[in-house]
């Protein structure tokens, strides 16, 4: 069971620096990210598993949480068990006023 967690309760852990991953393809990412969002596309999920080892919980964020989900179970596999899936996504965060970054 992969834990999920609100766009109200996200929030303040993205102010306070935590690891976000966001799993959409490079030029979503570029269009409007979360702050300090690292970009690993879940098509290239497979090559870079190692970048989601991490000591804390690392978030991963997509459009609307299917495909960060998906990413989860699919790191899951790998023993990284200390993945949260950010429900609602790029789009929860921006229909709750947050700022983007455009770009890298």
């Amino acid at each position: 069971m992969i834990p999920e967690i609100a766009i109200a309760d996200f929030e303040p852990l993205v102010a306070s620096g935590s690891l976000v991953i966001d799993v959409r393809e490079t030029d979503e990412y570029l269009a409007g990210h979360v702050p300090n969002a690292i970009s690993i596309p879940l098509s290239t999920l497979q090559d870079r598993v190692d970048e989601f080892r991490h000591e804390g919980t690392v978030y991963v964020i997509c459009q609307a949480g299917g495909r960060s989900m998906r990413a989860c179970q699919f790191l899951a596999d790998f023993d990284i068990d200390n993945l949260v899936n950010v429900s609602g996504g790029t789009s929860g965060w921006i229909a709750s006023g947050n700022a983007v970054v455009t770009g890298e």
